[in-house]
């Protein structure tokens, strides 16, 4: 195979092209948003190369499309069991899907494997979209009905449906119709080791820090949304500061920032000013490179 040149496409909230030579790896799936979102210039009903698929978690802002890239180009889908599930549910072949709950290795190509990690979803029981340096503080020790009390980003997402403006509407018939479910599966990151270099996965803000501090990677793409989760309590402190620790955890030389755009109006907004995670990884991770491409930008990471 050849890997000479190791790119990247950001395709909107978390999801990622990955090329490796010839080998082609979609992170997340999710594509086709709101109309009102910002298009990212490709829907997966257009995706006609793809080796495999690795989903982050269940969620439709994740999963939709990659039943559509599976049936249109055989690739294989790594994910949850729920993940597997939804999956069939919607035709995929079950020898394209590969279950997995942290702890695998599997071979993507005679030069390419990834590892299979636990993670952990950002608490959008307390929150929806937060300011990068906006500081959270409590909200510890709460039981899941408790939780489920708090309202937060599933709150949002009801208000903004509600009425009967075109932009309710067109989110209505959105949520009726993507692909997903309502459970996470139990979020995954995985670790991809190429020849060139080791690249870390995440598509929601949230971590096992015992589990982090055991992995190094080359390049980080990490979540940035909501209120982060770390070790199963939300965190005490600024989005930005979690991610800049989780880089530092990995020891990170190149990290890539995802689901920040406005991908749900009017849920979401944008908030792809990043100065003040530029900040945070200058103080706690400082040999860090932060990248800010654009939809489909291309980004060479090794090369």
């Amino acid at each position: 195979m050849n890997v000479t040149r190791i790119s990247i496409d950001w395709l909107g909230v978390a999801t990622f092209r990955l090329r490796v030579g010839n080998l082609v790896v979609f992170l997340d799936a999710y594509m086709d948003r709101v109309p009102s979102a910002p298009p990212v210039g490709l829907h997966a009903a257009d995706v006609t190369e793809a080796d495999f698929v690795l989903v982050g978690h269940s969620h439709f802002d994740h999963l939709a499309g990659a039943e559509l890239i599976a049936r249109n180009t055989g690739a294989r889908i790594i994910g949850s069991n729920e993940t597997c599930r939804v999956m069939r549910e919607q035709g995929v072949a079950s020898e394209q899907l590969v279950p997995s709950q942290g702890g695998e290795h599997h071979r993507l190509s005679d030069a390419v494997s990834v590892r299979v990690y636990p993670g952990l979803h950002s608490c959008t029981w307390c929150a929806g979209t937060l300011d990068f340096d906006e500081e959270a503080r409590g909200h510890l020790g709460l039981t899941e009905d408790e939780r489920a009390r708090a309202g937060g980003l599933g709150a949002a997402i009801a208000a903004a449906m509600s009425g009967d403006s075109q932009q309710a509407r067109e989110l209505r018939d959105h949520l009726r119709t993507a692909v997903g479910s309502r459970e996470t599966g139990g979020a995954l990151v995985y670790v991809i080791e190429t020849p060139a270099g080791s690249i870390f996965y995440q598509d929601t803000s949230g971590c096992w820090t015992g589990v982090m501090r055991q992995l190094r990677a080359d390049v980080a793409l990490l979540a940035a949304a909501g209120r982060a989760n770390v070790d199963a309590e939300p965190v005490q402190g600024s989005l930005a500061g979690f991610v800049a620790r989780e880089a530092a955890m990995l020891q990170a030389r190149t990290v890539l920032i995802s689901h920040h755009d406005d991908w749900m109006p009017p849920v979401t907004r944008d908030t792809t000013d990043v100065s003040a995670i530029r900040a945070e990884l200058a103080r706690q991770a400082p040999a860090a490179t932060l990248l800010e491409p654009g939809y489909l930008a291309g980004t060479v990471l090794f090369e």
